[in-house]
């Protein structure tokens, strides 16, 4: 998968995936029979109690497992359709408590900022270099991201001076890496990390939702949305190679939805 240009999390993933289907039918993928792929996704379903979502990518590493075996797969092995849930999002409100929190330290707010005013994922942001960041335009490559698309992201201001805090505070570290984000101990940030602070700064901000790196790539794009951008520009920052992606952000959530009933509503 790596020399088809899969990003190190995908390959992680679809290994991961790929190893229980091998451990659950207990024989060699040449000898897998129609009747091993339906007790497989049985137990996707009913013993993992995985999501359609998972279920659909857990077939997906699957299908590309005998491809990349050269094994002619059993013709029961499809994907259940995927739910198109309204995706999970913070208000305007909440997301100002979070990048507002002066309880965090600067490198948390940086992350929570690029996070809710670029919608990268967090994966990308854990692959930004500090040579990725022009901070005198104002954007930031995202290289090699998902598809392996490489793109531009828009800086806003506050999070160009967060980024000119945070550069001051690591070069005293004189950090040998070209990461962006690292430990104390000069690593790269991995995406547990990521999504571990993400879940500690929204406790502190006293958010009492589950908040991951996702629900602010979410929140970025439903603020977008709302406040009048166009879906194709969305598609554009977040990195999809289809609108039918990008259209899942085309909900109207509830105060939208009451604020346009009230307005447009027939005055009997």
């Amino acid at each position: 998968m790596i020399g088809e240009r899969k990003s190190p999390y995908t390959v992680k993933e679809y290994t991961f995936l790929a190893t229980i289907f091998i451990d659950f039918i207990g024989k060699s993928i040449s000898q897998c029979t129609a009747v091993d792929v339906e007790n497989f996704k049985n137990y996707l379903a009913t013993g993992k109690k995985y999501s359609k979502n998972s279920q659909y990518l857990a077939i997906k590493a699957i299908k590309h497992f005998f491809k990349v075996m050269d094994v002619p797969e059993p013709r029961n092995l499809t994907s259940p359709k995927r739910s198109k849930k309204v995706p999970n999002y913070l208000t305007e409100r909440e997301m100002g408590l979070m990048l507002n929190d002066e309880n965090q330290e600067l490198k948390t707010k940086l992350i929570v900022s690029i996070l809710a005013n670029t919608g990268i994922r967090v994966g990308e942001l854990c692959h930004l270099n500090v040579e990725d960041i022009d901070l005198d335009e104002g954007i930031m490559h995202v290289k090699s991201g998902k598809g392996d698309r490489d793109r531009i992201v828009l800086l806003p201001d506050t999070t160009a001076s967060l980024t000119r805090e945070y550069l001051k505070s690591r070069n005293i570290l004189d950090i040998n890496t070209p990461s962006l984000l690292v430990s104390r101990r000069g690593n790269r940030f991995d995406t547990s990390t990521i999504e571990r602070i993400i879940r500690n700064a929204a406790q502190s901000a006293g958010i009492q939702k589950k908040v991951t790196p996702h629900v602010l790539r979410h929140t970025f794009a439903t603020a977008i949305l709302r406040n009048g951008g166009d879906i194709r520009f969305i598609q554009q920052l977040l990195g999809h190679a289809s609108l039918n992606t990008t259209e899942i952000y085309t909900h109207i959530d509830e105060s939208a939805l009451k604020e346009m009933y009230e307005k447009h509503r027939p005055r009997y």
